[in-house]
């Protein structure tokens, strides 16, 4: 008998969720165990729902896909996420692997293939469609590539206004781990201001459809 794969769907819009479940539970050996609309939800249920699989969005109110990934990932590092996003720009795709995404796959693709892309990251392998992989070799520059994952994601927080203590709240850390991590974002990045981290961010595609508004 074919085990059955859990899979938690995870996206702020009820139509998409909705018709990834519905997708999803055409096939006999998938059981959707959930859907949840942002992150700190699937931060918070990810341990009661176990999961052999959560498909993320990247944009969502809250703790966001990229946020929720690496908290997830330190409590249950078995887990296999995917990233579901309708961005294809190389720095997204780079940055959710870099957070242990064990694929990326673009909202448009055919209905099958998201299938194949959960038998794929279950497998052991990573995934990604075909946009994404047209994408995949980014140029990032040498001190982007400096920041670990968790300097990555606090640099998103930071990017978007939030304070230190905002911060800490969302990704349930100290505000002082939150201080260290924003001195080494800058001194690795070369950059003295917040308002500077906010621009590094915008154009190298961090900040890419969170809805910040310059």
């Amino acid at each position: 008998m074919t085990e059955t794969i859990r899979v938690l769907i995870v996206d702020d819009h009820p139509m998409v969720a909705e018709g990834i479940q519905s997708i999803l539970e055409s096939f006999d050996d998938i059981k959707v165990v959930g859907t949840l609309g942002n992150g700190r939800d699937a931060v918070d249920q990810a341990a009661r729902l176990q999961p052999d699989v959560i498909l993320m969005d990247l944009n969502m109110p809250g703790i966001g896909g990229l946020s929720a990934t690496e908290l997830i990932l330190e409590r249950l590092p078995d887990t296999r996420i995917l990233i579901l996003s309708m961005h294809d720009s190389p720095e997204y795709i780079s940055t959710a692997l870099s957070h242990g995404a064990k694929g990326y796959v673009l909202k448009d693709v055919p209905t099958d293939e998201i299938k194949q892309a959960i038998d794929a990251v279950m497998g052991g392998e990573r995934y990604l469609c075909t946009g994404a992989i047209g994408s995949l070799e980014p140029k990032e520059d040498a001190a982007r590539e400096a920041l670990t994952g968790r300097e990555q994601t606090i640099l998103l927080e930071l990017a978007q206004g939030k304070s230190n203590k905002e911060v800490a709240l969302a990704l349930n850390i100290s505000v002082r781990t939150v201080e260290t991590h924003r001195k080494n974002i800058k001194r690795k990045l070369g950059i003295s201001s917040t308002a500077g981290l906010t621009r590094y961010a915008l154009e190298h595609g961090v900040l890419q459809g969170t809805g910040v508004a310059f």
